[in-house]
């Protein structure tokens, strides 16, 4: 009975962390890891509610599919832009 009782609760446990899905946060950064192991670079990872519309591709969702996570090859300028400021912060 104890086995089935503990059973029971790690099936019950189990699926209750399926329902609440990953933190977007920590999905991002796994993501994000992967992507930068294969070699990219200027890249965003957008997180961005399920409805919502984006440009890019979606790599992976999370909290329970409320949201979305978005990949989108960064353009020209937002790379030179994103250098710019980290110009600018190391200067501080």
């Amino acid at each position: 009975m104890k086995l089935h009782t503990i059973a029971l609760v790690v099936l019950v446990s189990g699926s209750a962390l399926a329902q609440t899905g990953k933190p977007c946060e920590e999905l991002k950064s796994e993501i994000a890891k992967k992507v930068e192991a294969n070699g990219v670079k200027g890249y965003t990872l957008d997180v961005v509610a399920k409805e919502k519309d984006a440009d890019g591709k979606v790599v992976g969702t999370c909290e329970a599919g409320t949201k979305k996570i978005v990949y989108r090859k960064a353009s020209v300028g937002d790379q030179q832009a994103k250098a710019e400021k980290q110009t600018a912060n190391a200067g501080r």
